[in-house]
């Protein structure tokens, strides 16, 4: 079950062509898209729940990153 918020977010192996895809979210995009805090997130971070990709001082996650960490918020909750 998709998280309902997620609906409408294309992830790799899903969506109509890889050219239409995003690579990598922002930090503000990975916000939006995942409902939390910036504490939260970066928390997250940290606990190494949520991967990041960094080069040089920006921070970007991968649409596979978003989905894996969505998944074990559902496998936690018992929703999976």
């Amino acid at each position: 079950m998709t998280a309902p918020h997620l609906k409408n977010t294309q992830f790799p192996d899903t969506g109509p062509s890889a050219t239409t895809l995003r690579r990598l979210y922002t930090v503000e995009e990975a916000l939006t898209i995942l409902n939390v805090s910036r504490s939260t997130l970066y928390r997250e971070m940290r606990a190494g729940r949520l991967v990041r990709v960094k080069r040089g001082r920006s921070t970007r996650f991968t649409p596979a990153a978003i989905a894996e960490y969505v998944t074990l918020l559902e496998q936690e909750s018992g929703a999976a």
